[in-house]
C-alpha cells in the first residue's frame, strides 16, 4: 500500500490479504478473489516515469530487491521485487524513443 499510494478497501483475517484501490471505487467483490493466492504463474508490471527515482525510494523503504536496477537489450530498464505472496512485480521504464 505504502510503495503505490494505494488505500486499503479490504484486509483478510489476519492480514493474509489486502485489496488496495490505486484509482476507481469498486463496490463489491467476487468470493473467488478472497482467498490465498500462492504466486504461481503471474507478476504484476508497473510502467513508471522515472525508474532510477522508483529505486531509491523502494530502497529508501527498505523493501528487499529481487532483481537489481538494470537496463534491457530491448530498452527497458527495470528492477523486480516479490509481494508477500511470492507474486513478482516488475517496476519498468519503457524505451519510448521510437
Amino acid at each position: 500500500m505504502r510503495l503505490f499510494g494505494g488505500e486499503a478497501i479490504y484486509e483478510g483475517e489476519g492480514g493474509w490479504f489486502v485489496l488496495l484501490q490505486l484509482g476507481t471505487n469498486l463496490d463489491s467483490q467476487a468470493g473467488v478473489f478472497k482467498s490465498a493466492f500462492e504466486g504461481k504463474g503471474m507478476w504484476l508490471v508497473f510502467d513508471v516515469k522515472d525508474v532510477d527515482a522508483e529505486y531509491k525510494r523502494f530502497q529508501s523503504m527498505g523493501v528487499p530487491i529481487e532483481v537489481a536496477l538494470r537496463n534491457e537489450p530491448w530498452g527497458d530498464r527495470h528492477f523486480v521485487v516479490v509481494d508477500p505472496n511470492g507474486i513478482g512485480v516488475d517496476i519498468v521504464q519503457r524505451d519510448h524513443s521510437e
